[in-house]
């Protein structure tokens, strides 16, 4: 027998429907999660096994059930109150779900605390609602390792087509758990496209923020100097009210004292239809053939992107430079820091999980390597032969050439030179110089292919640019509305 869900309950929700809906008592938070927890039974676990949530909050209705009566009693807190968000399953709950970053040799795991970011979300009244599938150790493991496929999870599958449409990684099933409906928020993490990637491939609004606008602490390391939490949404609105609860300072996290007097806590006031009028954006090779042999690249929606923020009143400079994007980048920085943090952060575990080390992870992936190792560690392996310091001068000077490519002679230089206010990209090609800058982009859905894969474009700008950049996405899909239900994976159709 189906359950019997209100007529409200559909796909596409908004945050400000929901709300609207609970204000009116038409529903409540503990309907709401049991709806998605029937969408991921019928869709994630069964049907097209999408495969993109790696476990459930034994408690999230209990937690529902408790912000109803408070909504009832006090009010609401905020746009959170109620409204459940899936977290990438490297950031920490002090609660009964898991953290193993997709290993199994972490799958024991339970974190004392949350993470900085799960305690600002619980704050704001979100409902954890899960953990999500991912690429192993944040795509940390094999260079032949697919994306969104990890040993305790499996392989994440894109709900726009068959199996072997990429899923981008690493947060993948953070991606599609909102691309499919089967939560309202989700939250990843990304060091490198972790985020823009996935947004692009499954037609979903992910915002890749200013490294130090969201704390670290809870989140299992890849590296220090890039990685940050970061939200997906289904709109811009929703991405943006995510964003705002969960930035802030934390005393315990060196890297958003910077942000001090920098974040905003409402990043909805940003949201302006009229947002690219008199913008000046540079448009990144828009008609060159350097995205030809790039999947994800495709030419008649690029110009057709960059016709709408025209005709929306940007400014367009075309074919600008950016001195230092095609040069060969050294990664000494995310070899060294990976190999340092990681270390770090499994010596610090309980003497319950079989791995404190980066050389016993290895270990027990071999011991195990039916499961452990359908695509190797060759990542991992390199790693481990590096001694565990930061003072190596290959390490040192990696990390000073990234800042300076890719802030003064990067994206800093670019934005000057032509006096632009942000820099347009397809899909996620300007991941790696904004990963290194610590930069904030912006993806957001920008049409789909002739084969129905679905392309995004990605906005981008200097440091704590995550307002203007806001701005532009919501005017650009407000104009667009290009974002669609996914309708056809596999044999099944995703719908309720």
């Amino acid at each position: 027998m189906a359950i019997p869900f209100n007529d409200f309950f559909r796909e596409e929700l908004t945050i400000n429907e929901i709300q609207k809906a609970m204000e009116d008592g038409e529903i409540t938070s503990k309907e709401l999660v049991m709806f998605y927890l029937h969408r991921i039974a019928k869709y994630d676990q069964k049907g097209p096994r999408l495969n993109s949530i790696l476990e459930i909050n034994p408690d999230a209705i209990f937690i529902a059930e408790g912000l109803d009566y408070e909504r009832k009693t006090k009010g609401m807190r905020g746009p959170l109150h109620g409204i459940p968000v899936v977290l990438k399953d490297n950031i920490e709950t002090g609660d009964s779900m898991h953290t193993s970053a997709g290993s199994i040799a972490l799958e024991n795991r339970m974190a004392s605390n949350d993470a900085f970011l799960v305690q600002k979300l619980r704050k704001a009244g979100a409902v954890i609602l899960g953990k999500a599938n991912m690429t192993e150790f944040a795509n940390g493991m094999s260079t032949e390792m697919w994306a969104g496929y990890s040993s305790r999870g499996g392989q994440v599958l894109n709900p726009y087509g068959d199996d072997s449409l990429f899923v981008g990684g690493s947060s993948s099933g953070s991606a599609v758990a909102v691309a499919a409906n089967l939560t309202v928020l989700s939250v990843g993490t990304e060091t490198d496209g972790s985020i823009l990637s996935p947004a692009t491939q499954n037609s979903v609004v992910g915002i890749k923020p200013t490294v130090g606008l969201i704390s670290r602490k809870g989140i299992i390391p890849f590296t220090y100097s890039q990685d940050t939490a970061g939200p997906f949404a289904r709109t811009v609105t929703d991405a943006a009210l995510l964003l705002g609860a969960m930035s802030g300072v934390d005393e315990g996290d060196a890297a958003t004292y910077k942000s001090e007097g920098r974040i905003e806590n409402d990043y909805s006031i940003y949201l302006d239809t009229a947002g690219l009028r008199g913008a000046k954006i540079g448009v990144f090779h828009s008609d060159s053939n350097a995205f030809h042999d790039f999947e994800e690249y495709d030419d008649e929606l690029y110009k057709s992107a960059i016709q709408t923020i025209k005709d929306q009143g940007a400014k367009i400079i075309e074919d600008i430079e950016i001195p230092s994007f095609h040069r060969k980048w050294d990664y000494g920085v995310s070899l060294y820091e990976l190999k340092h943090s990681l270390d770090n952060y499994l010596s610090q575990l309980p003497s319950n999980i079989p791995v404190h080390s980066l050389t016993e992870l290895i270990q027990f992936n071999r011991d195990n390597k039916e499961v452990a190792l359908k695509y190797g560690q060759n990542k991992l392996e390199q790693r481990e032969s590096l001694a565990n310091t930061l003072r190596n001068p290959e390490y040192l000077e990696a990390k000073l050439k990234d800042l300076y490519y890719s802030q003064e002679q990067g994206i800093d230089f670019t934005l000057k030179k032509y006096d632009l206010d942000a820099i347009l990209f397809p899909a996620y090609i300007g991941s790696t110089i904004c990963a290194k800058a610590g930069y904030p982009s912006i993806a957001v859905p920008a049409g789909y292919m002739k084969n129905g894969r679905p392309f995004g474009v990605t906005f981008a700008s200097t440091a704590y640019t995550e307002g203007l950049l806001i701005k532009l996405a919501f005017a650009f899909e407000q104009a667009t509305k290009h974002r669609k239900v996914p309708i056809v994976n596999r044999e099944n159709i995703i719908n309720s």
